[in-house]
């Protein structure tokens, strides 16, 4: 069953660009797996509350400061994976000029 998303997927992007060096394709990337996996419930149901853009950020700083922005959402989620399991689904494996690619 679909959840309605907590995250606003504007505001998302918007703080991404303004908080990590990144491009406008990781961007929308990134933006579609985090929207995926609110809409999963997964992460909701494993940590107890629903996400939000402020935490996602905070997440991601926590990666290594040499990483990607893509890096350091697979970080993030290898990090769920280890602790929960069922989060390599949402994990950016390529990154293509085709939107529909992307995933």
């Amino acid at each position: 069953m679909a959840r309605s998303t907590n995250v606003d997927i504007n505001k998302l992007d918007k703080e991404l660009a303004r908080t990590f060096e990144s491009t406008a394709k990781e961007r929308r990337v990134l933006c579609r797996q985090a929207r995926d996996l609110v809409d999963s419930g997964l992460d909701e149901r494993d940590r107890g509350h629903a996400l939000t853009v402020d935490e996602l950020i905070t997440h991601l700083s926590d990666a290594p400061e040499e990483h990607s922005l893509t890096e350091r959402w697979n970080w993030w989620m290898g990090a769920l994976d280890i602790a929960y399991g069922g989060y390599q689904q949402f994990t950016i494996h390529h990154l293509s000029d085709e939107p529909e690619l992307n995933r």
